[in-house]
């Protein structure tokens, strides 16, 4: 019979994956001897055999029952015992961490008899009918779906009528009479008198949870699976709002937004878990709890210590006090900024806790590339509206906008202003530029979850009054409407009126030579990573640039060469009228004529290019859109030569052109004359553009300087294409004095070129991807029309993890780039091979062609530096996954 249940003593973190990292946290915790309730899991198995079948698997409830016999035992205390009642925290705990996006029922256990022995116990009758206030709204709005603000209504109504002290005991019992109506009314029969049925209905509630619209939406944002499942953790009561001398609480070894070392955190007097993490009341900063209770301060920083030399990471921990004693509810690795992660890998290595190798591998391109984000230029910035808590930092400024549908329907970018955000408003969180609420700390859910997504935050700003009825805030007199433009500053916590102007980045002044590496800790540490991601990697990263100040901008930003100047580019602005001249060319001489023309723009334009990049390659590929697109579109022209026929005018060139537009028309010139194709049909253009590259690198070599240019041969789908191409340019390589060689190579971007690389890599010397067209064609995808149409329908379903052309497609394009390599180098084992698609740049996509062999990345210059640090962190995870196959 498959076991479904394990109690906290049998769990570790190596079992992540069947207890979720809460339940597997709970264990290690337990087995380190800290205080944590007992209690058990029940394992992600259970969790998607109910996702399969709708039910709970067979014999589940019956193993509940027997574990929970052990909990009654050592605690000495029955579920639904009328005197002496046990309760339960159920929670849910998937394998990653997804803050707020699944369910927890607290006080379940309690009814109309048990909350009279839960007060008696306690000697605290206001306290019991509170937590049995909390069971029911949270039971309706888990198990059935009830919405909250009816309760919340209610409850608000009674604070405020309500003493200085708050609510009296017996006006909360009537407020829990007013609940159970609530409950009758929407669900349709009685808030459950029966502890176990509590219970199994929670267990259940936290399973269908895993799908629910948010935790899906979750998912497909951070790239979780979705067949993981969830745990779920049942853990006897422990109570923090049981008068002064208890409270709840969350903490981080180091600071989660700058790395800073020290305690970090929240308290919350006389409160639930719930309280802090959802942010309905405003804490107070962790350190404050040393005057409070220091003997629970003593003891909560000792267990932090403890735990993060035994991680070798930042960690972060719920906990309760109840009447003077500590309990730890839970802890994690503790999500983080980007910021503060590069400084806290250094850090934990100075410490000795890990190596550079590690340090490497806990930081990511995508963090690299949110640090090279501009800030706030704060030298003419209007005095703030206010300030609140600096939570997740960045620089965000946007209209107003004060829910989740206006944040999502918005065209420019919004700041989604809330009194504090539900796990309902992340859509919103997702769309919006920043998050600024009224309500909550470091720790709360809008905190959390924005620093995961990198999104600039400001919590906790109380000197705020919103109003989402009206659709406006107020500070003071100050009032700001729907729609008006504000300014938040995550890392001071400042609210600004109006749009702040903005400022590079401390690390994007580094990286571009502005700043020395020790200008502050957390340009220290990416100087020190990266440097380290250059030494270990195998991996090249060059750059695409067309131009001499965007080459020298990739080569200041660490690229190794070029691996891919457009040549198409060279060709517009005021050049179009020479490519008009060639397309209207009346024979050989006109073609030829038109042809010399653009010759010494050409070998202008790559002298620079070459200078820029001397010593280094530099791959040029040769012309690549139809001819047709240098030209006026079809439709202006023909309004142009209708208004000239309509007026007795002569069109003229304008006629000229519409003839040739209209002969030149394709209807899908992505697969017609272009590439390739244009330059064995237009004689002489390709030799005009080798000649010009040729002229300018033997110009270069009779300077002193050490060109390395590549041609590259775009769109070839079959060997005596590339043939007929090489044996032209050798022609003109040959007619060009002090011209250095020239490697012949061609872009792999046409499936069938992939499916016979063998072959071409006979008449190539090297292989670049093109995987933005390989894509295109392997999926049968227009990426211009897809995207806006039924892409998100697919990421919606599931049917996409990623959009393709933002991560490799390693299955399918993955599979034709590993065959092409194997293949073209069976045939040229010196063969060269790289990518120069925007997958290039996408640290995912990165790892993927480090795992390919190939020997080199191209993208956009600023996406050089976050390359590098992909490529580093791939050589070190290569490696360590050969040594474990050992």
């Amino acid at each position: 019979m498959t076991r479904y249940i394990y109690d906290f003593i049998e769990g570790d973190r190596s079992r992540a994956d069947l207890l979720g990292g809460k339940g597997a946290n709970l264990g290690e915790m337990t087995r380190l001897g800290l205080p944590v309730p007992p209690g058990f899991t029940v394992s992600t198995d259970a969790c998607r055999a109910y996702l399969n079948t709708g039910s709970p698997p067979d014999g589940l409830f019956e193993e509940i029952n027997a574990h929970l016999r052990e909990v009654e035992a050592r605690l000495g205390r029955r579920l639904g015992d009328r005197h002496d009642p046990l309760l339960l925290a159920v929670r849910s705990g998937g394998r990653y961490s997804m803050p707020g996006m699944m369910e927890t029922i607290l006080d379940i256990g309690l009814n109309d008899a048990t909350v009279v022995g839960l007060a008696a116990r306690a000697d605290d009758a206001r306290f019991a009918w509170d937590s049995y206030r909390r069971l029911i709204q949270m039971f309706a709005r888990t198990v059935h779906g009830v919405p909250a603000e009816e309760f919340d209504r209610e409850l608000a109504a009674l604070r405020a009528t309500a003493g200085p002290d708050g609510p009296t005991a017996e006006q909360l019992r009537d407020l829990v009479e007013t609940y159970q109506k609530i409950f009758l009314r929407q669900v349709g029969h009685q808030f459950p008198q029966s502890p176990h049925e509590q219970l199994y209905l929670a267990v259940r509630s936290v399973f269908a949870s895993w799908n629910s619209e948010r935790a899906r939406l979750y998912r497909r944002q951070e790239h979780i699976p979705d067949d993981l499942g969830t745990a779920v953790n049942v853990m006897a009561m422990v109570f923090g709002n049981l008068g002064p001398d208890s409270g709840t609480g969350v903490a981080f070894t180091r600071d989660p937004a700058t790395g800073a070392p020290g305690v970090y955190g929240d308290y919350l007097p006389d409160a639930q878990g719930e309280d802090v993490v959802a942010g309905i009341r405003n804490t107070v900063a962790l350190p404050e709890l040393e005057r409070i209770d220091p003997a629970s301060f003593r003891q909560l920083t000792g267990i932090m210590a403890t735990l993060e030399r035994h991680y070798r990471d930042l960690c972060d921990v719920e906990f309760t006090i109840e009447r003077g004693k500590l309990w730890m509810l839970q802890t994690r690795v503790g999500k983080r900024t980007a910021a503060a992660a590069f400084v806290i890998a250094a850090q934990l290595v100075d410490e000795g806790l890990i190596t550079l190798d590690e340090a490497l591998c806990r930081v990511t391109g995508a963090q690299l590339g949110r640090l090279m984000f501009p800030a706030f230029d704060l030298a003419d910035a209007p005095p703030p509206l206010t300030v609140g808590v600096g939570a997740s930092p960045g620089a965000a400024v946007g209209r107003v906008v004060f829910d989740s549908a206006a944040a999502t329907a918005a065209d420019g970018p919004v700041i989604l202003v809330r009194r504090e955000t539900t796990p309902d408003d992340l859509p919103g969180m997702i769309a919006a530029a920043g998050v600024l609420t009224s309500r909550g700390g470091k720790t709360s859910h809008a905190a959390v979850v924005a620093r995961g997504m990198g999104r600039t935050c400001v919590c906790g700003a109380d000197a705020l009054r919103i109003d989402p009825e009206r659709g406006e805030l107020t500070i003071g007199d100050r009032v700001v409407r729907a729609g008006e433009v504000i300014s938040i500053d995550g890392t001071s916590g400042r609210v600004y009126p109006g749009a702040v102007p903005v400022q590079p980045s401390p690390v994007a002044r580094y990286l571009a030579g502005e700043l020395a590496p020790q200008a502050d800790p957390l340009v220290a540490a990416v100087h020190r990573l990266l440097g380290h991601a250059d030494a270990v990697r195998r991996l090249g990263v060059r750059a695409n640039a067309d131009t001499g100040p965007d080459a020298r901008r990739a080569r200041a930003l660490g690229a190794t060469g070029i691996g891919l100047c457009r040549t198409e580019h060279m060709f517009l602005g005021e050049r179009r009228e020479l490519v008009e001249r060639l397309i209207l060319a009346d024979g050989p001489d006109e073609v030829t004529a038109a042809l010399e023309a653009l010759l010494p723009l050409q070998r202008a334009d790559f002298t620079e290019l070459l200078a820029a990049m001397d010593g280094l390659p530099v791959t040029i590929r040769l012309l690549d859109p139809p001819l047709h697109e240098f030209l006026p579109p079809l439709h202006k022209l023909t309004a142009r030569v209708a208004r000239a026929e309509a007026t007795g005018r002569d069109p003229g060139r304008d006629g000229r052109l519409l003839a040739a537009v209209r002969r030149m028309h394709e209807a899908n010139p992505m697969l017609g004359l272009r590439g390739v194709r244009l330059g064995l049909v237009i004689p002489g253009l390709f030799a005009m553009q080798v000649r010009a590259v040729a002229e300018a690198a033997a110009q270069r070599v009779r300077d002193g300087g050490d060109p390395r240019p590549e041609i590259m041969v775009p769109l070839v789908g079959d060997v005596r294409e590339l043939a007929a191409v090489r044996a032209e340019t050798d022609l003109v390589l040959a007619g060009v004095p002090d011209a250095p060689a020239m490697p012949v190579g061609t872009m792999i971007e046409v499936p069938r070129a992939a499916l016979t690389a063998g072959a071409i890599a006979a008449q190539a010397r090297f292989f670049s991807f093109g995987t933005n067209d390989l894509t295109q064609l392997t999926w049968a995808f227009s990426r211009d029309d897809v995207e806006g149409s039924f892409f998100g329908t697919y990421l919606e379903r599931g049917i996409f993890g990623v959009s393709p052309f933002e991560s490799i497609d390693a299955a399918g394009v993955g599979r034709l780039v590993r065959l092409a390599v194997a293949e073209g180098r069976a045939t040229r084992p010196d063969l060269t091979v790289g990518v120069c698609g925007e997958h290039g740049g996408d640290p995912d996509s990165v790892a993927f062609f480090a795992d390919a062999g190939l020997d080199y990345v191209s993208c956009s210059p600023y996406r050089v530096p976050i390359a590098r640090l992909a490529a580093g962190r791939a050589a070190i995870e290569t490696a360590t996954d050969t040594s474990d196959s050992r």
